[in-house]
C-alpha cells in the first residue's frame, strides 16, 4: 500500500484523479477496512490547513472540509447553529471529535451520521473540487443513498456551505441511542424554527436521521408548522402522517416500529424545546 501526503489541495486532487483513496480524520476509514486489504494508494490530507476552519462570507458560513467536530462544538456561531453544535458533541468520543471531520462525516454517508440532520435543517451545500472545476451541490443532492454520494472519482469535498438568513432562528438536536455515550443512533432529529415578531412560525425545517437510507427533511410537517403561534402546543401538531415518509429497518439496535414511534416523540421534544427558547 502506498501512503501519500500531498503538500497542498491541488496536489491532493491530482492524486485522487489518479485513483487514490482519501484519508481525513481516519475515524471511519480504518474501521471500514478491518479485515479488508487497502488496494489503492492512501492520500492523507489531514495536514492541509487550507481545508480547516470556519469563515464567514457575505452570503454564507464556510466550514472547511477538515474542520474537526471539536472545532464546530467550540465555535462562536449564531443561534441557528445550536443543533449542529449539539450534534458535534455527540460524534463518538472526545478523541473522535478531535480527529473526525465534517467533510469525512458527509462522505461516509452513513444513515446514522450525526452531522447530517442538523446540516439539512441549515440548508447546507457542499463544495466539490476537481482539477478542472469546482461545483456546489445541495446536501440533499449530494447524499444519494446508503453509503452513496454524488462525489465523482476525481473530486474532493473541500467545504460545507451554510447560507445566511436565519441566524436568529432557534435550533435543536436530539439523539436516541442504547446508551448515553459512544453510540450509533437509533433515531436523530434536528430542527430550525424561525419565529416572526408576532410569535408565529415564519419558517420551519425538520430532519430525521437513522430512519431511512439517507437522512431526510419532513417537508409536510414543515409546511404545516408555518403560521402556527408559539402560544399553541406546536409539538401536538406532529402526527404519524408526518413521519410516514420514513423507511426504518429492523436491526440489533431497534425495530422499525420502535424507530417510528421514537421519531415522533423526538420531533415533538425538539419543537417544544424551540418553543421554550423564544
Amino acid at each position: 500500500m502506498d501512503y501519500l501526503i500531498p503538500h497542498d489541495v491541488s496536489a491532493a486532487i491530482e492524486m485522487i484523479a489518479d485513483g487514490g483513496a482519501v484519508l481525513a480524520g481516519g475515524t471511519d476509514f480504518y474501521p471500514a477496512h478491518v479485515g479488508r486489504p487497502i488496494t489503492r494508494p492512501v492520500i492523507d490530507i489531514a495536514g492541509l490547513s487550507q481545508l480547516r476552519g470556519i469563515t464567514e462570507t457575505e452570503d454564507s458560513y464556510r466550514f472547511g472540509a477538515l474542520t474537526r467536530w471539536a472545532d464546530v462544538a467550540a465555535a462562536d456561531l449564531p443561534r441557528c447553529f445550536e443543533g449542529l453544535r449539539a450534534a458535534a458533541h455527540e460524534v463518538g468520543s472526545v478523541q473522535v471529535q478531535n480527529c473526525g471531520t465534517i467533510g469525512g462525516n458527509l462522505c461516509s454517508a452513513s444513515p446514522a451520521a450525526d452531522g447530517v440532520p442538523p446540516l439539512l435543517t441549515l440548508d447546507a451545500s457542499v463544495e466539490l473540487t476537481s482539477i478542472s472545476e469546482s461545483r456546489v451541490l445541495r446536501l440533499e443532492e449530494f447524499l444519494t443513498g446508503y453509503r452513496q454520494t454524488a462525489l465523482r472519482s476525481d473530486e474532493l469535498l473541500t467545504a460545507v456551505l451554510v447560507p445566511r438568513g436565519l441566524e436568529d432562528a432557534c435550533a435543536g438536536f436530539l439523539k436516541l441511542g442504547l446508551r448515553r455515550y459512544l453510540v450509533i443512533s437509533v433515531v436523530m432529529v434536528a430542527a430550525v424554527i424561525a419565529i416572526g415578531p408576532d410569535g408565529r412560525i415564519d419558517e420551519a425545517r425538520v430532519a430525521i436521521g437513522a430512519c431511512s437510507p439517507v437522512a431526510q427533511r419532513l417537508r409536510s410537517l414543515e409546511a404545516d408548522l408555518v403560521g402556527r403561534s408559539l402560544d399553541e402546543d406546536i409539538g401536538a401538531a406532529v402526527t404519524t402522517d408526518h413521519v410516514s415518509v420514513l423507511s426504518p429497518i429492523d436491526d440489533v439496535r431497534a425495530s422499525a416500529d420502535y424507530r417510528r414511534e421514537a421519531a415522533l416523540a423526538l420531533v415533538r421534544r425538539v419543537l417544544l424545546g424551540c418553543e421554550g427558547t423564544r
